[in-house]
Formats: structure tokens, C-alpha cells, sequence
């Protein structure tokens, strides 16, 4: 069991779909910070470092083991092992990009330039624009859960046909989840795929981009400079091997990562307990806590606790993920009812997600309320 499953009890099924306050807090973040103990909020170099590299090692192992001794299996053994090592090397990349998710925030060191350094060379790796996604993210954080300004997985209305009626069943269901898991990702890089409306061309790659201010274009420039470098190395790794060896090792763990980012934003951010304001009513501190923790066995840990203590999270963002979950049993006692956990089995919840969470509407008789739940 991973640490979401050690921090809470047991749930059953009604205590899950309950619907979370939506009330004006009783409680403001500065008294969530004073219950946090010190320690938490300390960044330590060395600690991040050793992570780091921990998962470095854990990735470069795979990545030793497959290429020396995957080819020497006799078929059909190499058909099986071929995408145990995807899966397993997928989840070792996300668990890196977790960390880079992580510099994005300022909670590796104490050191700015350092955490955007490394937050840099580490998601170019993975072909994600850093810079970019920084900035769009930090607004994220700053609007959760707004109908207006948040930035990604903004909900679909029943005005929608295309999701409320014709895709709202069981073969629509598993269609969107496959187009979702596997093109979601850099869709929403290229295309702002799940993102806020603008007036104008969005595009995490351009720099003109609405999603960015002025003073951040140059490092956009800079982004598009790093996923060049990243895509000039792949093509010199493929003429030197084959386009068949760099997917095998690189491009397939690459699309179950995608699939593993997809798979756990999703569930953060979609359920049917939790509300999404519009700016009648939305304020920073239930935006930030319309999100919700979950277990995911030993996928807590590979992911560095970023899917069990998400909450906190979006609290305080600049808490380093090795103290997260002593940070949210810290805060659980004073947030009460506002605090969402599920410990539903995560593919069960997803798939329960999928069909529950397809548009958002008022309650009838409360549409002028600016409170806006998950329908079917």
C-alpha cells in the first residue's frame, strides 16, 4: 500500500460521492500554514538530489536490461517483455517528469536558478516545453476549478451535444478514454486540447500566445529551443540505431508516461463530489480544494505522492513532495468536510469518472447560484 492508503481509512461508496462544501471556508490558508509543521516547507538540495537521482538509476536500469537482453529472448518471450519494459520505464519517466513538475513550482532547492535549470533539461527530455507549461500551470493554480480562467480540464456544458448526447455512452466512453490517453497530452501542448478558451491561436509553442505575459515570451522561445535540441538528439539516435530501437526504447515508455499524465490529472480534477465555480461565486481557497487525493498503491510512491496528496498541493504548491503527505495530515483535521479523499480502486474510479463526469450544469432551481456540478 502506498502512502495515500497508509494516511487515510477506508471509505465506502456513499462517503465518496458526497458532495464537498461549497460554503465560504471557515478557515483561511494562513491558518492551514500554521498547522503544517516548520519543517515541511523546508526545501532540501540534498534530499531533491537524492530523488533525483534515485529515479535517474531506476530508469537507466530498464533502460540497460532491455536493450542487452529483451533482443536475446526467443519469441515469443520478446513480445511479452517488450511491453513490460514500456510500462515499467513509462512509469520511471513520470516519475522524473514529477520532479520536473516539481522545479516548475520552486519546490526542489532554494534556488531558483537552479530549479529551472534542471526543470528545463529534464522535461525537454520528455519533449514537454518547461517554460511554457510553468507559466500555464501557475495559472492553473491560480484559477482551479474556475469556469472562466482555469486553464486545463475546463468542463464541458449539457449545451455541448457532442459530449452530452452523441459520445455520453458506453462505446463514446471508451472511445474519448483512448483518444484522451493516448493524443491528450501533446494535443494540449500544440492545440490547448482541455484548455480555457481564448479569442486567439493558443499554443504552448508560441510565443504570442494569450496563455503567456510579456515578460515570459523570451523564455517561450527558449522552450521551443529545448524540444528542438530534444528532437535533433532522437533523430541522430535513430540514424545511428533505427526508427524500430528508438521507439522501443524511448517512444512507446514516452506514450504510457502521456497516458500516466492523462490518467492521474484527470482523476485530480474530475468528480462527482466536487464543484466548479463560475465568478459569481468562485474564490482561490475552493478552487484549490475542489481537487481530490486517491490511492494508487505503489504508483504513490513511483509518482513521488503527487496523486496522493494533491490537495495540499494546490494549498501550498511550493512544498516539496517529500513532505506532502505529513503536510495533509496536518491540514485534514482543520479542512473537515472540505478535505476529498477516495480510496475507490483507481481503475474502477476512472472508468466511473468517465461516465459520471461528461458535463457540468447548476443544481435546478439553483442556476443563478454560480455553483456548477459534474452530470451524465
Amino acid at each position: 500500500m502506498g502512502a495515500g492508503g497508509r494516511m487515510n481509512e477506508a471509505t465506502n461508496n456513499k462517503d465518496v460521492l458526497k458532495r464537498v462544501p461549497t460554503a465560504k471556508t471557515p478557515f483561511e490558508i494562513s491558518d492551514l500554514k500554521k498547522a503544517i509543521p516548520p519543517h515541511c516547507f523546508k526545501r532540501s538540495l540534498a534530499t531533491s538530489t537524492y530523488y533525483l537521482f534515485r529515479d535517474i538509476a531506476i530508469c537507466y536500469t530498464f533502460y540497460y536490461l532491455a536493450s542487452n537482453y529483451i533482443p536475446l529472448l526467443p519469441k515469443p518471450l520478446n513480445y511479452i517483455a517488450w511491453p513490460i519494459y514500456w510500462f515499467c520505464q513509462g512509469s520511471s519517466f513520470m516519475g522524473i517528469w514529477s520532479i520536473g513538475h516539481d522545479l516548475g513550482h520552486h519546490a526542489f532547492s532554494e534556488y531558483q536558478w537552479l530549479d529551472d535549470a534542471l526543470g528545463f533539461v529534464l522535461h525537454s527530455s520528455f519533449l514537454t516545453p518547461y517554460f511554457s507549461f510553468k507559466y500555464s500551470h501557475r495559472s492553473h493554480h491560480a484559477h482551479t476549478n474556475s469556469m472562466e480562467y482555469d486553464e486545463v480540464w475546463i468542463p464541458k456544458r449539457k449545451a455541448d451535444t457532442m459530449y452530452s448526447e452523441v459520445l455520453n455512452n458506453p462505446l463514446g466512453n471508451l472511445f474519448m478514454t483512448v483518444v484522451r490517453l493516448l493524443l491528450s497530452f501533446p494535443m494540449y501542448f500544440t492545440f490547448n486540447i482541455h484548455g480555457r478558451k481564448y479569442d486567439s491561436f493558443v499554443s504552448h509553442f508560441y510565443p504570442q500566445s494569450p496563455l503567456f505575459n510579456d515578460s515570459e515570451r523570451k523564455q517561450i522561445w527558449l522552450s521551443d529551443a529545448g524540444m528542438l535540441v530534444a528532437f535533433y538528439a532522437l533523430y541522430k539516435i535513430a540514424a545511428a540505431t533505427s526508427a524500430t530501437w528508438l521507439f522501443c526504447i524511448y517512444g512507446a515508455p514516452l506514450l504510457v508516461m502521456n497516458a500516466h499524465f492523462i490518467f492521474f490529472t484527470f482523476l485530480h480534477h474530475s468528480h462527482p463530489s466536487l464543484a466548479h465555480y463560475d465568478s459569481r461565486e468562485w474564490d482561490w481557497i475552493r478552487g484549490a480544494l475542489s481537487t481530490v487525493d486517491r490511492d494508487y498503491g505503489i504508483f504513490n510512491t513511483i509518482f513521488h505522492d503527487v496523486t496522493c496528496a494533491h490537495v495540499v498541493h494546490h494549498l501550498i504548491s511550493t512544498i516539496p513532495h517529500y513532505h506532502t503527505v505529513e503536510a495533509t495530515k496536518a491540514i485534514k483535521p482543520i479542512l473537515g468536510d472540505y478535505y476529498k479523499y477516495d480510496d475507490t480502486p483507481i481503475l474502477k474510479a476512472f472508468w466511473r469518472e468517465t461516465k459520471e463526469c461528461i458535463f457540468v450544469e447548476p443544481d435546478e432551481g439553483a442556476e443563478d447560484s454560480g455553483v456548477y456540478w459534474f452530470r451524465r
